[in-house]
């Protein structure tokens, strides 16, 4: 991997002399979290995948297969743009306008499934516009993961990692407590909306769509950014590229990353897959509601919550290996427990004790990543870090959607997740965490 001493000048760290931003600044960076919460809570679990499944799709099977292969799609995409973008942006130097870019982007596709109507026909168009929307979605994040390590001393990324978490789960929380109340559950409807065209629910994407534009204002107005270099793009690209091929061919001499990078591909892949289905699952093999669903997402986003927030404290206390260790196992456990139960107050219970755990198995991740990253080329080890949270995500939707359709039951499509979990848990055994500076 290159040397970080030729990371170019213009790509210097926005900290200040004390090491650190500005408290409004940390601020600002965890609330992009909360800005963007609403989209993968909302839309792409709680309440517009379990809409699709059951009012657009013809049957709910049907749904979650279909769903699985329009991840699958976006998996492959993001996959194959975030380590070239990622390099090009550590030549590019700033954050920000490629943030801008795809934060639009997802923002737009959303508001659009306004218009997807409760009938199979529109399944193409709603398909086409979560793919693409969940495509920008992550790599919004490719960008504001890179920023973690400019903003604090190591010894804090942990914490501020899992407050950023914390944070996005209370804004998915608020987001989803929003829609249940003004919209799913109003009676009478607000705005003269149209329950026999599921519109109460519908809206629900303009809701996030305007959620996310409103909250990361502050990301763009206080967090401060890597100054631009004067590459134009076309270098910048071809800058980046050089230097993607090179670190990737390199990856060899720097086991330890490439093995993290294995183990989060495996992992993260399952994590993702889950948080896809969950509301997919609840509706079809529970029978439960629009309503029900939003109050179940609801109680579980306040677990995950928690969880974020409180071990962001353990991760820094104890290291972020140890931290991740802990967290898959909380989900690994109860979520084998809930594919076996029947009893939907046996779901409930479960999946709390497993959200409780959801948090910190990806703010750990990540943290992890800040530590091992070499300084200059964050972004693109980030690029590296997405691609292997994503690289297998088209293989863990569609998996998913292929053992759903080969037995007929949502359940047997589920237990392909513990699979990538438990995969992912056996190759971070083989991964040691780099050793803290006192001083950050």
């Amino acid at each position: 991997m290159p040397s970080s001493d030729k990371a170019p000048s213009s790509a210097a760290s926005p900290r200040g002399e004390s090491g650190k931003a500005p408290a409004r600044a940390l601020l600002a960076w965890c609330f992009f979290d909360w800005a963007n919460s609403g989209f993968p809570t909302v839309i792409s679990t709680f309440v517009f995948a379990a809409y699709f499944a059951q009012a657009v799709a013809p049957d709910p099977v049907t749904g979650q297969a279909w769903w699985g292969h329009a991840l699958s799609i976006a998996g492959l995409v993001v996959a194959a743009a975030s380590p070239l973008l990622g390099a090009v942006a550590d030549k590019a130097g700033a954050r920000k306008p490629w943030l801008a870019l795809f934060s639009a982007a997802c923002i737009l596709a959303t508001a659009l499934l306004w218009f997807v109507q409760p009938d199979p026909s529109a399944a193409i168009f709603a398909l086409f516009l979560v793919t693409l929307a969940s495509i920008a979605f992550e790599l919004t994040m490719v960008f504001y993961n890179a920023m973690l390590p400019d903003l604090v001393p190591s010894r804090l990324i942990g914490r501020l990692s899992g407050w950023g978490w914390g944070l996005g789960y209370a804004g998915g929380l608020a987001c989803l407590v929003l829609c249940l109340f003004v919209f799913v559950q109003a009676e009478p409807p607000p705005f003269g909306l149209d329950k026999a065209s599921a519109e109460p629910v519908r809206a629900v994407a303009i809701v996030v769509a305007l959620w996310f534009a409103l909250f990361s204002l502050p990301l763009f107005l206080f967090v401060p950014d890597r100054k631009a270099a004067e590459l134009g793009i076309g270098a910048a690209m071809r800058a980046g590229a050089r230097e993607l091929k090179a670190t990737l061919g390199q990856l060899r001499a720097h086991a330890n990353i490439a093995r993290f990078l294995l183990a989060s591909l495996l992992y993260l892949n399952g994590l993702q897959t889950l948080f896809a289905f969950g509301g997919i699952y609840a509706a079809g093999a529970f029978g439960m509601t629009p309503a029900e669903i939003i109050k179940f997402g609801i109680a579980l986003n306040v677990t995950a919550g928690l969880g974020a927030f409180l071990f962001g404290f353990v991760d820094d206390l104890i290291g972020a290996r140890p931290t991740i260790f802990i967290a898959l196992a909380g989900v690994i456990l109860p979520g084998t427990a809930i594919l076996l139960v029947r009893d939907v107050g046996w779901f409930w219970g479960l999946s709390l004790v497993l959200g409780t755990f959801l948090g910190p198995a990806q703010a750990a991740g990540r943290s992890m990543m800040a530590r091992l990253a070499p300084k200059g080329l964050e972004t693109q080890l980030f690029g590296l870090y997405a691609l292997a949270g994503k690289a297998t995500n088209f293989l863990g939707p569609l998996v998913l959607s292929l053992a759903t359709v080969a037995t007929g039951s949502q359940r047997w499509g589920m237990a392909t997740i513990v699979v990538f979990l438990a995969a992912g848990f056996a190759v971070l055994t083989t991964v040691s965490e780099p050793a803290r500076s006192p001083r950050g």
